[in-house]
């Protein structure tokens, strides 16, 4: 396989999600046409594998073969049967008092990658993806109408001090956007001097 195919292999298992060719493309430093053909090397690559190539317009992303989803079912019967564990429930918290959020977000919060954290809670209906009306290109996280109604709230704001941690949570965010301005002022002035 060749090394931009690979390239894309990594960046499809880093990402765990869909992603389109296009940014594909600038993540990779290529092209749109390269990166079809990266992905067609990939897909004959993995056609013996357990592993596929998922398509969906203009979006791909890697997922497990047909002929595995009964076992795959079977896994994630069981992980429906565990506790959500301390991270599950940090990222529930998140997606509650500070939803819709990205994954970048919960990321930067929570100091870890919350990708599989986040599968979890999508496969157990907890939280639900929806596109990102300020950039197409990512997704953003929002409890389900079944985990409000299961937790006994008419919405979210009937939280346990909602409006409290939402003022800190509205805080944090915008100390965080003021430590970058300042970050990104001072690298301006050393590349102008």
């Amino acid at each position: 396989m060749e090394s931009l195919a690979k390239k894309i292999e990594a960046v499809l298992f880093w990402r765990a999600e869909p992603i389109s060719k296009k940014k594909l493309a600038e993540l990779l430093d290529s092209n749109i046409t390269a990166v079809e053909e990266g992905l067609a090397e990939l897909e004959t690559a993995l056609a013996s594998r357990g592993i596929t190539l998922v398509k969906k317009e203009d979006e791909v992303m890697l997922g497990t073969a047909p002929e595995f989803s009964p076992l795959i079912e079977k896994l994630t019967k069981e992980e429906l049967h565990k506790d959500l564990g301390k991270a599950g429930l940090e990222t529930l918290s998140i997606i509650l008092y500070f939803g819709p959020v990205s994954r970048s977000e919960i990321d930067y919060i929570r100091g870890v990658n919350s990708t599989f954290v986040l599968r979890n809670l999508l496969i157990r209906g907890l939280v639900e993806r929806v596109q990102n009306k300020n950039d197409q290109r990512s997704f953003l996280y929002k409890p389900t109408f079944e985990l409000i109604t299961f937790l006994g709230l008419k919405g979210v704001s009937e939280l346990p001090e909602y409006e409290t941690a939402r003022a800190e949570l509205d805080q944090f965010k915008n100390a965080q956007q003021e430590q970058d301005a300042v970050a990104s002022n001072q690298e301006s002035e050393q590349i102008q001097a």
